[in-house]
């Protein structure tokens, strides 16, 4: 009686280097190629996937900050995301319900200020970043007025605004800043629309956070006064001539961090900041309107940023309103980035 021969055995497909695929989910509230806030989060996790090659990025553009969210995340889930970035402010109460659901799944929420479990939160003291660019400000501008155009007055939005202020009049101390709020993170007719009020009022430096800061350099570069970017170096290109700098976030290196911590089990739950100093915040190179001895100025005020021997907020700081909110003696630090809700003396606020 013959022996039936065995099958060969199937052969094993090798596994992708550092084990399994590991899917990580990322929400943006708007297009990943909007050379500013939602381009600034997709190029971290590019480069995330690139440092962690066992790693399969989902991606979902353009969702409203909504009930929508929720559900983009429950089928991101559903494909096996263990790991999730809601990239928006707007998401935070969305991800808050759907991590209480799925406790096994790390979220991470960009300059949130609640906690859970399995949720912490990341953001860069981009009032640091700020302050220096307002140095460049103060010194480029001819009237004294500057602009800022943002949505809302959270208090990361309004830290930022009164740093750059601060920055600008430590070199200029006539210096003024008209704050507008359009209330809309994404709207280009308004950002239009802010960019050539202040230009009318004779305010020629503007700047500015929203997600996509394409609109505020580019009409500000057609009304032939300065710009100072948000989120991304990306938007130097549209103001080759009114470019002073911007404050760019690199992402990369800090989501690679914060994966592998998932993935290794190390992670925990915390509000993560860190500033000028850290890998994930910077200035965007200098435009032709930046002389050296601006460019020394900024870079010796950051070297004392690092070091400690500046201190932004240091007091005493009055409000504009003319109330001290920072007494001599005492100074401000990276809790302002959640709990400032005053502007500071000089800026003049608007709604659009």
């Amino acid at each position: 009686m013959r022996r039936r021969r065995r099958p060969p055995p199937i052969p094993q497909q090798p596994k992708p280097p550092g084990g399994e695929k590991v899917k990580v989910g990322a929400l943006h509230v708007g297009a990943i190629n909007d050379a500013g806030y939602n381009q600034a989060h997709h190029d971290g996790l590019i480069a995330m996937t690139e440092a962690l090659p066992n790693v399969e990025l989902i991606e979902a553009e353009n969702v409203p900050e909504s009930a929508d969210a929720e559900r983009v995340m429950e089928n991101m889930i559903q494909q096996g995301a263990k790991v999730i970035f809601p990239q928006s402010f707007g998401y935070l109460d969305p991800a808050l319900n759907v991590a209480e659901k799925h406790p096994d799944v790390v979220f991470m929420h960009p300059a949130g200020f609640k906690l859970a479990p399995n949720l912490g939160t990341y953001w860069g003291n981009n009032f640091e970043a700020m302050y220096l660019a307002g140095i460049a400000a103060g010194k480029a501008t001819t009237s004294n007025k500057l602009g800022f155009v943002t949505a809302f007055p959270i208090p990361n939005i309004l830290a930022s605004v009164n740093a750059f202020q601060l920055g600008a009049r430590s070199v200029n101390p006539d210096v003024t800043t008209t704050l507008v709020l359009n209330n809309a993170w994404v709207d280009p007719a308004k950002e239009a629309s802010a960019v050539n009020a202040l230009a009318d009022a004779g305010i020629d430096v503007v700047t500015g956070i929203v997600d996509s800061p394409v609109t505020l350099v580019k009409t500000a570069e057609e009304r032939g006064i300065k710009s100072v970017g948000f989120h991304s170096d990306a938007l130097q290109q549209f103001a080759p001539t009114g470019w002073l700098t911007g404050v760019a976030y690199t992402w990369g290196p800090l989501y690679t961090r914060l994966v592998q911590s998932a993935l290794d089990k190390s992670w925990k739950s915390e509000h993560l900041r860190g500033g000028i100093e850290s890998d994930f915040l910077t200035l965007a190179p200098y435009g032709p309107a930046v002389d050296a001895d601006t460019q020394k100025l900024i870079e010796d005020a950051k070297a004392k940023i690092i070091s400690g021997d500046l201190n932004i907020f240091a007091g005493p700081i009055l409000d504009n309103t003319g109330v001290e909110k920072i007494a001599a003696g005492q100074a401000g630090g990276i809790e302002l980035l959640d709990t400032t809700d005053w502007l500071v003396e000089g800026v003049i606020g608007q709604t659009q």
